[in-house]
């Protein structure tokens, strides 16, 4: 299954918590945020995601948890397979067992990434058969190694690339739907891992959803990066997410798109 191949568009996504401003920063100086605020670009994300005929499937709320409504770190779903996350980070550990069980009703066979493993499904990148995961600060060594094991069956070759300058991987580099790779230059490690790579003018263009084979979700504070994929034939969505960004959050983080 390819990244732009879209066949069902189901879209996984979670509240934010009332917690949220205590969510985990690493790379960045921590700011306020809104709660207010973030709640209701929550729903703009969500509102975005529909108007492009994405069904919204909400995995249970984890109020305990800060970071809960960075979904997309908890798990990797390929063709018919969850890979259930180990997150890097203990206070995230608890998010999984919602979006597990969600997936489960949903008819996914499940795996699980296992300790010593550490695996955020935020540093994984798929596309046409190809998976980088970054290896860094929150995803570890036996966790690619585990996650590589998984989906070997499934056809995909999984290649470790190093990740010291973002929190994860696709806080750096996403992938276009025709396979380039674009990135944020100071943030990526080494942009040679990717045969096709397309440095983008802001941190925040860096992050791309695919909605379908020819349109992207990015954020609305790259109206830069959005000028260049449009003039590269691409439609592009952006959605205001100021309060994410604060938390180390992108546009990729608030779902994990079911696209089989």
């Amino acid at each position: 299954m390819t990244d732009n191949g879209i066949v069902n568009k189901r879209a996984l996504v979670r509240r934010p918590g009332p917690r949220l401003p205590e969510g985990l920063v690493t790379h960045i100086a921590r700011t306020p945020v809104d709660l207010d605020l973030a709640r209701r670009q929550w729903h703009g994300y969500i509102d975005a995601l529909q108007a492009e005929g994405w069904e919204i499937i909400e995995v249970p709320p984890a109020d305990a948890c800060p970071d809960a409504v960075f979904v997309e770190d908890t798990v990797v779903v390929y063709g018919d397979l969850a890979v259930i996350a180990r997150p890097g980070a203990d206070e995230r550990k608890p998010e999984t067992a919602g979006t597990e069980a969600t997936l489960a009703s949903l008819g996914y066979r499940i795996a699980r990434i296992q300790h010593p493993g550490t695996l955020d499904g935020g540093d994984v990148l798929k596309h046409a058969g190809m998976v980088w995961a970054g290896l860094g600060g929150r995803t570890n060594a036996s966790g690619i190694e585990q996650l590589s094991a998984l989906l070997r069956p499934l056809g995909a070759q999984v290649i470790g690339v190093p990740v010291s300058r973002a929190l994860h991987l696709k806080s750096a580099v996403t992938a276009l739907p025709n396979g380039t790779v674009v990135g944020y230059g100071p943030l990526v490690d080494d942009p040679a891992v990717w045969k096709s790579f397309l440095p983008v003018p802001e941190e925040a263009g860096a992050h791309v959803v695919l909605l379908d084979g020819s349109t992207v979700l990015i954020s609305a504070r790259a109206p830069a990066t959005r000028a260049l994929l449009e003039s590269r034939g691409l439609r592009v969505v952006a959605v205001d997410i100021s309060e994410y960004d604060k938390l180390e959050g992108c546009v990729t983080c608030l779902s994990v798109r079911l696209r089989g």
